[in-house]
């Protein structure tokens, strides 16, 4: 775009790039300017040289006019008010321009072809969301590239994916309204559970919404030109390098292994730093995003490899008897662990199938005296179980088996009743 072009209508859709301004009640066109989720992201000036996209220059210039101009835009809402103090209060957190971090485009060449990545949300961008109006914001824990932004896309076609760099920061994502929707794992069917998750589901007051079933195809990545004898290191998330322990055994590399926090942030780490002697196990998306090739496809010691995710929403949905669904819900007891076999008793008796049982320590009460608290020496671990089971909560004897299972339980949470994904899958089949 040429900067003389630059007007003020373009401009309007143009700052839908830059973080949250305030929006005033005038009648003016400024007034109807709102800011999508995108805001929140923050670019860093790295460049992959191999990957598709658009310039970076001309991307950095459009952010450097802009800023200026947001500022003649704001201040014609309050002309008694200077610019930096109509912007000193961003959604509730004292701001000026010069803080938007925007990178500056001096140290950047005009040759420089890339497709910017957004930078995952960290605990310090958490802030409350835009207006209304724009398309569903889906958290995930990782990169772009990552096998948790496909599933996101999966459950939720055509959504603003909003990448986050740890499991906790995608709950709070949606508990401040950052975002409508976290898809989050909580199985793999080679690594088993996700634990943190499923500790971060009771400490959190969010809903499962549904679920989603991802086949995983992983990939052998490395740098244009590298060939494979030329490895010294593997890098990848730990499940990742398990699930294609034998593979690359077969293949005759003898590499080291390092695990790293996800797939398509080891991808994203040898390009950034050009390591040549690495190589990445991830997604093919993750290789097209960052520039990589790939050097071995379908990696995965087991073509079955696939992944089971959970959505979350602020609120539950209406549970519905026309279609399969699935509860989760979880218990514990101050008695002991000697509850569970009532508890599946009260399952069985109804004929309602249990797909899940998951056992975790109870933090607040993680150890328990057998004989008393004087006289006994045995202990035990005080447990909480997680339960899904195929039945809606629309149906009677799913009411009823939880009205006995309360009545043996000491705590009772319903985590959701939702559709089940009956989507078919093909082992063979390439995800990307």
């Amino acid at each position: 775009m040429h900067l003389q072009s630059l007007t003020l209508s373009s401009s309007h859709s143009l700052l839908k790039s830059i973080p949250h301004f305030p929006t005033t009640t005038s009648t003016s066109t400024t007034a109807a300017v709102r800011f999508p989720i995108q805001s929140v992201y923050r670019y860093d000036p790295v460049t992959y040289p191999n990957a598709i996209g658009s310039s970076r220059a001309d991307w950095q210039s459009s952010c450097a006019i802009l800023s200026s101009q947001s500022q003649q835009l704001l201040s014609q809402d309050d002309p008694s008010s200077s610019s930096t103090d109509h912007i000193s209060s961003v959604n509730g957190h004292n701001s000026t321009i010069e803080n938007l971090n925007l990178v500056p485009i001096s140290n950047l060449s005009d040759s420089t072809s890339l497709k910017p990545q957004p930078k995952p949300l960290t605990i310090t961008d958490l802030a409350p969301a835009p207006m209304h109006g724009s398309n569903l914001r889906v958290a995930y824990q990782g990169v772009p590239g990552a096998y948790s932004e496909a599933a996101a896309g999966k459950a939720y076609p055509n959504c603003d994916a909003i990448p986050c760099d740890q499991f906790e920061v995608a709950f709070q994502s949606v508990e401040l309204w950052i975002a409508d929707r976290a898809v989050l794992p909580v199985e793999n069917s080679l690594g088993g559970s996700i634990h943190r998750n499923y500790d971060l589901l009771l400490r959190h007051k969010l809903h499962i919404v549904g679920e989603v079933q991802l086949p995983v195809h992983h990939c052998l990545l490395a740098l244009p030109g590298v060939r494979k004898e030329y490895l010294t290191r593997v890098i990848s998330h730990p499940q990742a390098l398990a699930q294609c322990e034998h593979t690359l055994t077969k293949l005759g590399l003898n590499v080291t292994r390092e695990a790293v926090d996800d797939t398509a942030g080891a991808a994203e780490f040898v390009a950034i730093n050009n390591l040549r002697d690495t190589a990445a196990i991830a997604s093919a998306r993750a290789a097209e995003l960052y520039g990589l090739d790939i050097l071995a496809n379908g990696i995965q010691d087991d073509s079955g490899n696939v992944t089971r995710f959970v959505m979350l929403a602020r609120e539950p949905i209406i549970p519905r008897t026309d279609r399969p669904f699935k509860t989760s819900i979880v218990f514990a007891h101050e008695k002991g662990t000697s509850v569970l076999f009532k508890v599946l008793s009260a399952f069985a008796f109804r004929n309602i199938s249990l797909t899940k049982i998951e056992s975790r320590p109870h933090r607040s009460h993680p150890i328990r005296v057998v004989d008393g608290a004087d006289a006994g020496t045995a202990k035990h671990f005080e447990y909480l179980f997680y339960v899904d089971f195929e039945a809606s909560m629309a149906e009677p004897r799913a009411q009823n088996a939880l009205a006995e299972v309360q009545e043996f339980t000491s705590f009772l949470r319903v985590l959701g009743s939702y559709p089940m994904d009956m989507t078919p899958w093909s082992p063979s089949r390439i995800e990307e």
